[in-house]
C-alpha cells in the first residue's frame, strides 16, 4: 500500500516537473532575442527582470555595465533603455518618425485606454495635441492670457505662505497652486487652498503616481488577467484613478449643462464645441472619453513636474544663498518691487533664466522619458530593435552627461550662460524629452510658471 502511494506521488511530482520544464522551454523559445538585440541582465523565467529597480540610479548602473543601449524583460515584453545624449538624440530627434508610437502597457492601458494626449498614437494623437497646443495659451474668464493666470495664482500662493507660522511643508500648497493654473485653463476657475475635496484629489493623484512605480504594481504588466483579481497596490492605484476620473467627469458634466457654443469659456467648452464639429471625423478621437483622459494627462504631467521643479528651486536657493542674491539683484534691476514678472522680461534676465534651467537640469524631475515604440523594425547604435518593442529614454543620463556638461554634478547656472553673460540654450537640455512630443507642452508650462513665480 505504501509503495503504491509512493509510486503515485512520484508520478504526480514527475508530471509537475515535466509540465514545468515544458513551460520553461516555451518561455525560453518564445522570448529568445533576435540577432543584434541590445544586451541586458539575464531574466528570470516567466517574469523576466520585473524585480529590477527602475530608479534612474539602477538604470545608470546597468548602462555602465551593458552599454548606452541595453534591454530588460517584463514578462514576455522586452524593454529597451537608451542612455547618453548622443544616443537619446539619435532616437528622439534624428529617428523621430521611427520612434513615434506609444506602446500599449497593460497597467496604463487599463486607465488611459490608448486615448488622451499621452497614450494615443498616429492621426488621433496629432489632432489631440494640435488642439491642446492651440488652447493652452489661454485660460478661463473668456480665454484670458495664460500668463495672467500664473500671475494671479502667484499672489494667492504668496499670501498662503505668509499665513504659515514657523516651519512648514510647501508641497501641497505648491501642487494646489500649479493645479489651479491648469484648472483655470481647463475648467475656467481655480480651487481655494482650503477646498478639502480638491486637496483630496491632489493627494490621491500623488499617491497613484507613487504606487505606479512599486515592484508589486509592475507585476500587473506581467499577468494583467490574473492580477485583476489579486489584491495589492495596483488595486489602490486603480481605485484612486477612478475617484479622480469621476471628479473630472463631474466637471465636464457641469460644463455641458451651461455650454454656450458661441462663447467657449475654457478648454472643456472649446473641446465640447470641437466634438460637434468633428462628428464626421471619428478617427480624430474627439469624444467624451478622450476629453476626460486628456484632462487627466494635463493635470498629471503639468502639476507634478512643475510643482516639483519649483520645490527644487526653493531648495537650491536656500542651499546657494550667493546665487539667490544674484537672482534677486537682477529682479530688482529689471522688474523692481512694484510689479510682477512678465515673460517679456526673460530676455533681460539671463541669469535668472539660467538658474531656472539649471534647476530643471539638476532637479532631474523626469529621469525616465515616457515609453515609446518603433513604428517599424529599426536599427539604433548598431542594435536591432523590432517593431512594437517598448523603448524608454534615460533622460537623467543626458542631464548629467559628462561629455556635455562642464560640471554635471554641481549646481552651476554658468552651464546656460555664454562668455558675455547672456543666456545660452544647450542642446543636451532635455528635462522632459525631445522632438515633436507632449514634452514641449510640459516644458513651456514649467518654464513659464517657474519664471513668473520668481
Amino acid at each position: 500500500m505504501i509503495v503504491h502511494y509512493l509510486f503515485d506521488y512520484i508520478n504526480f511530482t514527475g508530471c509537475l516537473v515535466i509540465i514545468f520544464l515544458f513551460l520553461l522551454l516555451i518561455d525560453v523559445i518564445r522570448n529568445k532575442n533576435p540577432p543584434r538585440f541590445p544586451p541586458g541582465p539575464r531574466p528570470l523565467p516567466f517574469v523576466g527582470n520585473v524585480f529590477t529597480g527602475l530608479d534612474f540610479r539602477t538604470i545608470n548602473k546597468l548602462a555602465e555595465e551593458y552599454g548606452e543601449i541595453f534591454s530588460l524583460r517584463w514578462g514576455s515584453d522586452k524593454v529597451v533603455f537608451i542612455s547618453g545624449y548622443k544616443m537619446v538624440k539619435e532616437a528622439l530627434i534624428t529617428q523621430l518618425d521611427s520612434f513615434a508610437d506609444r506602446p500599449a502597457i497593460p497597467m496604463f492601458q487599463k486607465i488611459f485606454q490608448g486615448l488622451g494626449l499621452i497614450a494615443s498614437n498616429g492621426y488621433k494623437w496629432k489632432m489631440q495635441r494640435k488642439f491642446a497646443s492651440s488652447h493652452l495659451r489661454y485660460s478661463g474668464d473668456r480665454q484670458k492670457p495664460f500668463e495672467l493666470s500664473i500671475q494671479q495664482e502667484s499672489v494667492f500662493l504668496c499670501d498662503a505662505f505668509k499665513d504659515e507660522r514657523g516651519q512648514f511643508d510647501p508641497h501641497l500648497l505648491l501642487s494646489n497652486a500649479v493645479a489651479n493654473i491648469i484648472s483655470s485653463v481647463v475648467f475656467g476657475h481655480r480651487f481655494d487652498y482650503h477646498d478639502g475635496h480638491f486637496q483630496n484629489i491632489l493627494r490621491l493623484d500623488t499617491e497613484a503616481i507613487a504606487l505606479s512605480g512599486y515592484t508589486q504594481t509592475r507585476l500587473y504588466d506581467v499577468l494583467p488577467c490574473l492580477f485583476d483579481y489579486i489584491p495589492g497596490p495596483h488595486q489602490k492605484m486603480f481605485a484612486n484613478y477612478k475617484i479622480i476620473l469621476d471628479f473630472l467627469n463631474d466637471e465636464i458634466k457641469k460644463h455641458k449643462e451651461s455650454l454656450d457654443p458661441s462663447d467657449p469659456r475654457d478648454y472643456i467648452d472649446a473641446y465640447l464645441v470641437e466634438t460637434e464639429k468633428r462628428n464626421s471625423d471619428p478617427e480624430a478621437g474627439f469624444n467624451m472619453t478622450t476629453l476626460v483622459l486628456a484632462t487627466l494627462d494635463m493635470f498629471e504631467a503639468g502639476t507634478e513636474t512643475t510643482a516639483t521643479t519649483i520645490r527644487w528651486g526653493l531648495l537650491f536657493m536656500m542651499k546657494y544663498p550667493e546665487i539667490q542674491k544674484k537672482v534677486q539683484a537682477e529682479i530688482d534691476i529689471v522688474i523692481g518691487q512694484s510689479r510682477q514678472p512678465l515673460l517679456a522680461d526673460r530676455p533681460n534676465m539671463p541669469y535668472t533664466d539660467a538658474v531656472i534651467h539649471e534647476t530643471q537640469r539638476m532637479g532631474n524631475v523626469v529621469p525616465l522619458g515616457a515609453p515609446k515604440s518603433p513604428s517599424k523594425d529599426t536599427t539604433l547604435g548598431g542594435y536591432f530593435i523590432p517593431k512594437g518593442t517598448v523603448v524608454t529614454t534615460n533622460l537623467s543620463s543626458v542631464l548629467y552627461d559628462k561629455n556635455e556638461w562642464e560640471t554635471p554634478d554641481t549646481f552651476n547656472p554658468g552651464h546656460f550662460l555664454d562668455e558675455q553673460g547672456q543666456f545660452h540654450k544647450r542642446d543636451a537640455f532635455l528635462p522632459f524629452s525631445a522632438g515633436n512630443t507632449d514634452a514641449s507642452l510640459i516644458q513651456n508650462l514649467v518654464t513659464c510658471t517657474s519664471f513668473t513665480h520668481s
